[in-house]
């Protein structure tokens, strides 16, 4: 997103964040609902080119919402995306995909209520790997022809009672609602979600055998001083990284041992 449209989602991601620190309110049933808005406009294109019109005043926009919202959705839903068609933004489309990141943010701050965060965050991870290992599910998962159903059978199968209730809902949605996104680019779309909750970055860490603890926590600790935040890591071990590490964080990549790497850490952070 840019321009407008990116200040509106800021916007909203601050409402959403005022509206769940409210320990009344059920951020789960929330983020349904703003699922169910998603799917709403997603569908109807006349509806949210309507909403989104910046010829239209923007109270005028909201009281559509709210009228035809009202009863089909809880009062905190309605006054969310009221909220954001009074917003200006700069395609129509935009204000969709703001929908659907705050039902994922939605989600997971339930799980960070419920102490289960740091848990999505890992399964979200090791499924995402998985799926880019199992070229089979992958294509079960990704057909076109399969229905939703069917989709949801098979995550239920793969996913019931191994992973949290947050995890398999968020895969849920992502499997059976694309919406034009990649399977791969959506799980680390929500691994990121994830990661924002927790105001943190995600290193991806590739090695030749599984580090100790000893190891995360020295690793960890210089990635966080050189990154100036709080680091999640997410270790995949592949054997064809001889002798050495692989790390990435965002677009960046880091390749080197894991001894050179922290002496490599000190020293910059020394200079």
């Amino acid at each position: 997103m840019n321009g407008a449209s990116r200040e509106a989602l800021a916007a909203a991601r601050e409402r959403l964040d005022a509206l769940t620190d409210n320990t009344s309110v059920d951020a789960g049933r929330l983020a349904d609902e703003l699922a169910a808005v998603t799917a709403l406009l997603d569908r109807e294109v006349s509806l949210r080119r309507v909403l989104t019109d910046p010829a239209q005043a923007g109270e005028a926009k909201a009281e559509l919402a709210q009228r035809l919202l009202g009863g089909q959705v809880g009062g905190e839903t309605a006054d969310l995306v009221a909220g954001m068609v009074r917003s200006r933004w700069s395609q129509s489309r935009d204000l969709v995909d703001a929908l659907e990141e705050l039902a994922d943010t939605a989600d997971l701050t339930a799980a960070q209520k419920a102490g289960t965060l740091d848990d999505v965050e890992d399964e979200l991870f090791r499924f995402g790997r998985i799926v880019s290992s199992n070229t089979e599910l992958r294509a079960a998962l990704t057909d076109r022809a399969a229905t939703t159903s069917a989709k949801s059978a098979l995550l239920r199968s793969l996913l019931g009672g191994r992973a949290k209730a947050t995890t398999e809902r968020l895969v849920t949605r992502l499997v059976t609602a694309p919406r034009g996104r990649s399977l791969e680019s959506g799980l680390e779309s929500l691994s990121k979600l994830a990661a924002e909750r927790r105001q943190r970055l995600v290193a991806v860490v590739t090695t030749a055998v599984p580090l100790s603890d000893a190891q995360r926590r020295r690793l960890g600790a210089a990635l966080g001083k050189l990154y100036g935040h709080t680091m999640h890591l997410n270790i995949d071990v592949d054997p064809e990284v001889v002798g050495g590490i692989r790390v990435q964080v965002g677009d960046e990549v880091i390749n080197g041992s894991l001894a050179d790497r922290i002496e490599g850490a000190g020293r910059r952070l020394a200079s």
